[in-house]
Order: structure tokens, then C-alpha cells, then sequence
């Protein structure tokens, strides 16, 4: 059991007290972009705020019998030095709450200067390695990329449709849809095809990437049910002609061609990657580059990364890892491959047609472990935001790899698996921490892990 206040739960007894207004003193960051106050002994989550500012907060999530309540800052009564004015009017709390509606989602931190922000990511990757793996480890975070203010640099954007047909955006924790008509974090080639201008009637959601080698874009729409052809056609219409579009079920993640391809064609470290529908990819511009290249520096520079060696990339997506780990180990070694969807591991088939040296295996990597019990030299880890697990890291640890390079999304789970690994005797011998989603609350890690002697 815990105290911590990165240790969050889900309210259990609904919202009686959401939409009162408090003021209250803010301290430290917790995990997932919420900052602590307390009011009356009560915890209060707090977004859109800093460390020793006193501001008043709107309360969102406050049901009388919580543990906990959650709040967004609409008033700062007294600021901190380190914030500066958001980029983004719909994402501005202040702003947004002040027009009568909650902000957009995914840019809770863009009140804070850039340095800051890297600097409490920094505090809460060190507080969940403390708490949840007992690893002392401060880390910087380090910025990536050109120095452009944090923005344009997302090559993926999603976006929901409001009952009237317009480009939306959710509010954090909401099914509130608040029009947008530009987003800041996203490539130009995003919001130069200015989909705000269409009528989205009779669709629900849309996906777009942009790939950053300026190749051909996709648009996604995921029709209503019971949309007709003829209503997607008329989107269509509004689309640049050099552009893709598809419909997708978000559920299933089919893909059926409206025009043009299915898939973007990205490209990283020297290889072409063909990624279908919403299928994975990092979604900062500059992260395939910046991530293969610390593997790399990692698994290369420590010897384990070698001709003729044994190398499994796990949660292997499209190939990113793949294409490179097949290069460092040569027609000599081998390079096992395992991908859960099967959309995204049909695309690492062609991605690596023609590596006789590659395998691809489309399952459940606890289950191809299982299967396939041996030993590997090193081991490429990139679970998505949960986390491996226990049970792939106990299996992990059994099949005794020299080195395992864990790539991660998320410092909670990324700490907790690491707990694992240490109680299995295995140390941490490296970590790197890149800001690969500016003005977000989230962070890419990439670490190092041997075993103990």
C-alpha cells in the first residue's frame, strides 16, 4: 500500500461537488500532468497550473466520498516565474473556462516555459523510479530536435467530430468535443489541409499522418453507422487530391481504400517503413531517428549488439528496430521479430521482405516467448504505454539475454517493470529520457539492463 500521489485511482462515487470553485495553494507534480493541492485535507489533482502558485481551480471530478478530487485552474492568482502565455486558445484553461467550456486535451502543460516542463518530467521519471523500482537514477530529459518553441512536430493527429459535423478535439477525461480550427503540435502539412473547413457529418473520428519525409498523407475517417458512400465522397471532396483517404473501423482497425493508398510510406536510419492505417509509429518527427539511435548506442557500444548475434525485437510494430538490429548483426546472425496486431506485423513482412535473417512471428510476445524458449544475445523492448508486464519479464529474465534495451512511453509502468527486473537480480546500467512530446505531460525513456553478476 501506498501514499504516493502518483498512485492515482479512479473516483468511485461520482461528481456531487464538480463545477464549485476553490482557491488553493499548488505543490509538487504528480504523475500524468496533474499538480497537488489539498483543500480541507482533501487531495485535489490540479491541471493547468505550477508548483507554488496560488490559483482558483474548478472542480471536475469530485464526488464526496472520493479520495481524492480533480480540478482544472481557472484563475492564477499568483503565477510562477516559469509560466509563460499558452500557445493554444482551446487548450488554455484559464481562457477556455472563461468562455464557458473546459479546454482541449493534449497540451496541458503549454502554459509552462520549456525548460520547465523537462525539468518536472525529470522529477516525476525520478519519483516513479524511486517509489515503484527502488532506483535512485536522476535523469535529465533532453530536448530533441530543432529549437522551434515545442511546436509542429507531431506527425500523427486524431481528432473527434462535434454532432454537427465540425473537427473537434475532447476535453481531458470528457466526452465534451470542443471545435478546433488549427493544432499547434501537429506538422504543417497537417493543418494545411485544413479540415476545420469541412462538413464531417457522418463521421465520428478522424486520423491523419503526415509522414515527416514529406511523402504522401493519409486521412482516416471512421464513419457513423448507417454513413453512406456518398456522405464520405463529399468529404473526399474537400481533401487535396495528392492526399489518401480510407475508412477505418477504430475498433477492429480495417481499412478500406476511398483513394490513393492505405498505408504512408515513413523513413528512419537508412530504410523505407510502409505503415497501414493507424497502425504504430512514433509520433514525433525527429523519434525513429533519435530512438534507433540511442538502441543502437546502447546495445552496439556495450558489445552485445554484434555479427552473428542472437537479437529479438519485442513489440516490434512496423519495423523500426528490426531494419537496423538485422543490419548490426548481419546475414551471420538473426533477428526475431514479435508484433501483436496483425495489420502492423503484416506490414514488418514487407517492411523486411527479403532478410532471410528475419523472422516474423504475429502474437502475443508472452506467448512466443513461451513458444519459443531460447536464448538471445540482446533483447529490443517496446511495449506499448502499459507496460511488458510480469509475466514478460519473468520470461524474459529466464531465457538469460546478455543485454535488453527497454524503450518506454511511460515512466509508471516503465518503473514498475523495471521493480521486476531488479528483483530478478538485473541492474539498471544506462538511461536516457527525451522530450519527445513537448508541452504534454509525457516522456520517452530508453534504458539499459544487464544482469547482475
Amino acid at each position: 500500500m501506498t501514499n504516493s500521489y502518483s498512485d492515482a485511482r479512479e473516483p468511485e462515487n461520482g461528481s456531487e461537488a464538480a463545477g464549485q470553485e476553490l482557491v488553493v495553494d499548488v505543490g509538487p507534480i504528480a504523475h500524468g500532468g496533474h499538480f497537488v493541492a489539498r483543500h480541507e485535507g482533501r487531495v485535489i489533482f490540479v491541471r493547468h497550473t505550477l508548483p507554488g502558485e496560488k490559483v482558483r481551480v474548478r472542480l471536475t471530478d469530485a464526488g464526496e466520498k472520493s479520495r481524492f478530487w480533480r480540478a482544472d485552474a481557472v484563475d492564477i492568482l499568483e503565477p510562477s516565474a516559469d509560466r509563460v502565455r499558452h500557445f493554444w486558445a482551446e487548450a488554455d484553461s484559464p481562457s477556455s473556462w472563461g468562455q464557458g467550456r473546459p479546454p482541449v486535451g493534449g497540451a496541458e502543460l503549454g502554459h509552462v516555459a520549456l525548460e520547465r516542463q523537462r525539468a518536472l518530467k525529470s522529477e516525476v521519471l525520478a519519483e516513479q523510479l524511486r517509489r515503484l523500482a527502488g532506483i535512485d537514477r536522476p535523469t535529465a530529459v533532453e530536448p530533441v530536435g530543432a529549437d522551434d518553441g515545442g511546436l509542429g512536430w507531431r506527425t500523427r493527429a486524431s481528432f473527434a467530430v462535434t454532432a454537427d459535423g465540425r473537427l473537434g478535439m475532447h476535453a481531458h477525461r470528457s466526452d465534451d468535443i470542443i471545435p478546433v480550427k488549427e493544432m499547434p503540435l501537429a506538422l504543417g502539412a497537417i493543418n494545411e489541409l485544413r479540415l476545420w473547413e469541412l462538413d464531417l457529418a457522418g463521421v465520428t473520428r478522424v486520423e491523419v499522418a503526415a509522414p515527416a519525409n514529406g511523402s504522401r498523407p493519409l486521412v482516416l475517417l471512421a464513419p457513423a453507422e448507417g454513413a453512406s458512400a456518398e456522405r464520405l465522397n463529399r468529404v473526399l471532396t474537400g481533401l487535396p487530391d495528392d492526399v489518401s483517404a480510407a475508412s477505418f473501423d477504430p475498433e477492429t482497425g480495417s481499412v478500406l481504400q476511398l483513394r490513393g493508398r492505405t498505408w504512408v510510406q515513413e523513413s528512419a536510419a537508412g530504410h523505407s517503413y510502409r505503415v497501414t492505417g493507424d497502425g504504430f509509429w512514433q509520433i514525433h518527427r525527429d523519434a525513429p531517428e533519435t530512438l534507433v539511435g540511442a538502441v543502437t548506442q546502447f546495445l552496439g557500444g556495450g558489445g552485445y549488439l554484434t555479427p552473428g548475434a542472437a537479437v529479438a525485437d519485442l513489440y516490434a510494430g512496423a519495423g523500426l528496430f528490426t531494419a537496423p538490429l538485422a543490419d548490426a548483426v548481419g546475414v551471420t546472425g538473426s533477428v526475431l521479430s514479435v508484433e501483436g496486431a496483425p495489420g502492423t506485423s503484416k506490414d514488418a513482412r514487407k517492411n523486411l521482405h527479403g532478410e532471410a535473417h528475419v523472422e516474423i512471428i504475429q502474437g502475443r510476445v508472452e506467448k512466443v516467448l513461451r513458444q519459443r524458449a531460447r536464448r538471445f544475445d540482446a533483447v529490443l523492448l517496446d511495449p506499448p504505454r502499459a507496460g511488458a508486464g510480469k509475466a514478460v519479464v519473468s520470461q524474459l529474465v529466464a531465457t538469460r539475454p546478455r543485454a535488453i534495451a527497454y524503450v518506454s512511453c511511460d515512466p509508471a509502468s516503465f518503473a514498475r517493470d523495471l521493480g521486476y527486473f531488479r528483483q530478478a537480480g538485473w541492474l539498471l546500467k544506462d538511461l536516457r529520457a527525451f522530450d519527445l512530446y513537448p508541452h504534454t505531460h509525457h516522456l520517452e525513456t530508453v534504458a539499459l539492463l544487464v544482469p547482475g553478476l
